[in-house]
């Protein structure tokens, strides 16, 4: 194989060498190379498997082909993988393939079957048993035969004096062992006296050694002298061939130049086109490639430029564009190697930066001067910002304008606080140094303006908060639209790209198409536009991605540079993934943030009124001022929630906390202040004032309302005798008519503060229960007589506090209507307190009228018991009866309506004609029309003229005739 470290016969030029070993490593590419069509094929002969692929000098010549590869053929057969060499002669000789490779049937060789050989059997037949009779008639001359197995047993029985280790074929005399059976160490031993025997046995190993050195010798002189016939005739062939390879080589260089010539002439101008068309391709992609190279070489200084101007979504994008470009139209640039790692510390870099100019921003907004002005600050740079952090998934960012916010409104109390300080004179602050001290030597007015002036900031407050709030959330659904808008479209594109079929242009892959057509189609990418991808022809060495990618990605850069911030649409990225859910859960927790805000106004709130409460300034609040700030925190907890959305209950509570000690206070000085009028009440008819007329003027169609302070006119107005309800006279006394306004003022102290309205209801109802059994202590149960030293309680008395029980009796429902349309339909259970009042008032007047049937009931008894019947006529007893009665109806006539006073005198009068019949019967004084009956019929008419002579009972059926007992 001497052969295979030769050069290659073929002459090549070094610059088609280098072309064309540009192609050989263009196999390594997504592309196999293919090979131009031959420009003179082989005429088809009208068999198809005559026209192949076999070289053709004329294409082929500057062209590899496998008859180029040489290779030492035993260096391929021995094959290193194998443990061992198998002893096999094929699979030693030529590899383990041989034996288990199928050969390919030759498409060129007929297949050979024995019906091939069926004529030379035929032939050959007869000639074999002719040679095999002649073969046992003649006798073989073996004489020569002999001699050479007579000569052939002699070197056999020669080689066999040889030892059997000199023929092993792992015989090595580094072996220790091997050395010991060659060369014995017996031979060499000197010691004592054996020397010359020594000597000789080293001689005669010597000789044997010898002579088996020329028993192998002669065997190898014989065996070349065997076949020395053979290999003289063998050097003979190889002059031969020697000379026509020399005839061949001459022939084959006289080919050449001819075929060197034809292609000097014919195609090496074509092919230098064609070279120079493919490199101007691969020059114009290097062009494209350094200047996209050039642009991604800009980015840093770009990004820096966008940071400087506060444009972080468009250095964001630009930042993912060249990340992207660097991962696969720049992918292993040794320049770029490190521009990924700084773009991504960049990227942190903004992503810190951010977040402190959001924190900035956010301390900018709230506390700038509280002034009506609701406009956001900034707006486009809000946007950006929340666009940005939105793209880097910083969806906590929320958290950093709650902190601001919490910050934002200490300092608003607090700056308040010391703005309202640094007017009062009165306050001293380098002697008291805390606000809170110097908060709690204002009076209430000073308090209450730097209470409201606090409500009046934290209003513009939430509105500011609102409207930054309102932007950020605008923003986020911006996003959430745009994801649904993009996921629906993206589905609307896999359908497409699924029914549509790619296709790449081919370059030069037709059969049959010549160097002129081939060179036209090459050199149409040479004036077509760059930016068209099926227009590129296709280079061994391009990238696969098509020329337009820098022009688009230089696009995208610049897009993303020149984006206004203000510019909701152009911000959102495709890149900007963040999950429906997400941005749902950020729009919710913003609108958290929003309640929050209202939450900490009214926390903050809390704390300054609880401040100046420390020292039980609010309880001591008269009515008028509770109610205006109770109504100035109402308001400001209704705005809240009007701009919030959403109730707070602190401030709320806080309110209904102060509000419960209100009442408690206002109710305990109001029922002391009964106590003490009912302990000096005399129950004597009083005169009513005319402001407590108007009071009770006001009081129509269950609307209760207090009456304006009219200012003092030049006439004053005389009181009248009695109060006038709804056209009916009322003969009240003083305390009554202060209790009448005291309830007006618990109605009205519900009205200012409708959260109270059940604590109210329960303290208006003890005041009632507390007057009802009071006044029933002090007059029926006789203790005014001790309290206020009355000498007796007369009927004037009973009957002047029947009179203001049923004044009370009467506005009950009112009052009952106007606390139920103010509680809640859950809290109607609560009314059965007056019920329960009304019937306690019932039961008290009807002891009342009892009481003074009782006074009379008592008279006739002691009276009548004493009756005779005798002249003279009216009797003593009925003249001392009928004055009595006078008396009884002179005292309570103006006092009770005339219905009540008609049923007070019928149940008297039945109380008379019960013990005058009892004394009747007793007289045995029968209606026989005797002179007895005619007694007492006389003492009955002076009574009876007497009773109907009074005023307004002139109607009165008495029904005398019931004081006879009737006939059986």
């Amino acid at each position: 194989m001497a052969s295979s470290h030769s050069s290659s016969p073929v002459p090549q030029s070094k610059s088609s060498d280098a072309f064309f070993k540009k192609e050989v490593d263009a196999t390594k590419h997504f592309r196999p190379v293919q090979s131009l069509p031959d420009v003179c094929p082989k005429e088809p002969t009208g068999n198809p498997n005559d026209l192949h692929d076999s070289p053709s000098l004329v294409v082929d010549q500057q062209r590899w082909t496998i008859y180029h590869s040489k290779v030492n053929l035993p260096a391929a057969l021995n094959d290193p993988r194998l443990a061992k060499r198998e002893s096999d002669f094929f699979t030693k000789t030529w590899g383990m393939d041989f034996v288990d490779t199928e050969v390919t049937p030759s498409f060129y060789l007929p297949q050979i079957t024995k019906e091939h050989f069926a004529l030379y059997q035929q032939e050959i037949t007869p000639r074999e048993k002719v040679h095999e009779r002649c073969k046992n008639i003649c006798t073989p001359k073996d004489t020569f035969d002999r001699t050479l197995l007579h000569t052939h047993d002699k070197s056999r029985t020669d080689l066999e004096q040889v030892p059997k280790i000199f023929m092993k074929p792992d015989f090595a005399l580094e072996d220790s062992l091997t050395f010991n059976a060659v060369l014995p160490w017996s031979h060499f031993s000197t010691a004592g006296g054996k020397g010359n025997r020594d000597a000789a046995s080293s001689k005669l190993l010597q000789e044997k050694l010898s002579h088996y050195l020329d028993i192998v010798e002669v065997n190898i002189a014989h065996q070349i002298s065997l076949r020395s016939e053979a290999f003289f005739h063998a050097m003979t062939s190889q002059h031969e061939l020697q000379d026509y390879l020399r005839k061949t080589s001459q022939a084959v260089k006289l080919l050449r130049e001819k075929i060197s010539k034809i292609d000097k002439v014919m195609c090496e101008g074509s092919l230098r086109v064609l070279r120079l068309s493919l490199t101007r391709n691969n020059c114009i992609k290097v062009y494209n490639k350094l200047k996209l190279m050039a642009t991604v070489h800009q980015t840093q200084p770009t990004v820096q430029l966008l940071l400087s101007t506060s444009e972080y979504v468009g250095a964001l994008d630009l930042i993912a564009t060249t990340q992207e470009v660097l991962q696969q139209e720049l992918q292993g640039i040794h320049s770029f190697r490190h521009l990924g790692s700084q773009l991504c510390e960049l990227e942190k870099l903004i992503d810190k930066m951010m977040i402190a100019e959001f924190s900035t921003y956010a301390r900018n907004d709230l506390n700038r001067p509280l002034e009506d002005d609701c406009q956001i600050l900034e707006e486009e740079r809000l946007v950006s910002l929340v666009f940005g952090l939105l793209k880097q998934r910083k969806l906590n960012f929320y958290e950093i304008y709650g902190d601001e916010m919490i910050t934002t409104a200490k300092n608003i109390i607090k700056q308040c606080v010391v703005n309202t300080v640094s007017q009062i004179e009165e306050i001293d602050t380098e002697v008291v140094v805390k606000l809170a001290d110097q908060m709690r030597m204002m009076n209430f007015l000073q308090w209450f303006d730097l209470l409201k002036n606090i409500f009046s900031k934290f209003t513009i407050f939430l509105k500011r908060v609102k409207a930054t709030l309102n932007t950020i959330r605008s923003v986020v659904f911006l996003v959430l639209d745009k994801n649904q808008k993009t996921r629906e479209s993206g589905d609307l594109e896999d359908a497409l790209q699924k029914s549509a079929v790619d296709s790449e242009v081919a370059y030069l892959t037709h059969e049959g198409l010549f160097i002129s057509d081939a060179f036209g189609e090459a050199e149409a990418p040479a004036w077509q536009g760059e930016g068209s991808p099926s227009s590129e022809p296709c280079s061994s060495d391009s990238v696969s991605e098509p020329e337009g990618t820098a022009d688009s990605s230089a696009s995208k850069e610049h897009a993303a540079s020149s984006a206004p911030p203000g510019g909701a649409d152009t911000m959102i990225g495709e890149d900007m993934k963040l999950t429906d859910l997400e941005l749902v859960r950020l729009a919710n927790n913003i609108q958290e943030l929003l309640y929050n805000a209202s939450d900490i106004c009214h926390d903050r709130s809390v704390k300054f009124l609880m401040a100046r409460a420390k020292d039980g300034f609010l309880e001591k609040l008269n009515s008028s001022e509770f109610v205006t700030l109770s109504r100035l925190m109402e308001g400001f907890i209704l705005d809240t929630e009007h701009i919030c959305g959403r109730k707070s209950m602190s401030l709320r509570g806080a309110l209904q906390s102060q509000a419960n000690r209100f009442v408690n206070r206002f109710h305990e000085e109001r029922k002391t202040k009964l106590s003490l009028l009912l302990d000096n009440e005399r129950w004597k008819q009083a005169e009513v004032p005319a402001e407590f007329q108007d009071l009770v003027d006001s009081v129509s169609d269950g609307r209760i309302s207090l009456p304006e302070k009219k200012p003092t006119a030049t006439e004053e107005r005389k009181p009248a005798e009695f109060l006038i309800v709804e056209g009916q006279k009322y003969a009240t006394v003083g305390t009554v008519l202060l209790l009448i306004r005291i309830i007006l003022e618990y109605c009205q102290c519900v009205d200012n503060i409708p959260s109270i309205t059940t604590d109210m209801l329960t303290r208006l109802s003890d005041l009632l229960k507390y007057f009802n059994s009071r006044s029933c202590q002090l007059v029926l149960g006789a203790g005014a007589l001790q309290v206020v030293g009355l000498k007796t309680i007369t009927t004037k008395n009973l009957a002047l506090s029947s009179r203001c029980l049923q004044l009370i009796v009467h506005y009950i429902p009112i009052i009952r209507a106007h606390f139920e349309a103010r509680m809640q339909p859950k809290q109607f259970s609560m009314l059965r307190h007056f019920d329960h009042i009304t019937k306690d008032y019932h039961d008290h007047i009807a002891e009342i009228s009892a009481k003074l049937v009782a006074i009379m009931d008592s008279l006739f008894d002691k009276l009548l018991s004493k009756y005779e019947v005798k002249a003279p006529v009216p009797s003593a007893c009925f003249r001392n009866i009928c004055k009595q009665m006078a008396k009884m109806h002179e005292a309570i006539y103006d006092l009770l309506p005339e219905e009540q006073t008609q049923m007070l005198f019928l149940r008297i009068n039945a109380s008379y004609k019960l013990h005058l019949k009892r004394q009747l019967a007793h007289l045995n004084v029968v209606n026989d029309g005797g002179p007895l009956n005619g007694l007492v019929t006389s003492d009955v008419a002076f009574y009876t003229g007497n009773l109907q002579a009074l005023k307004g009972l002139n109607s009165l059926d008495l029904n005398m005739a019931e004081i006879w007992e009737q006939k059986r």
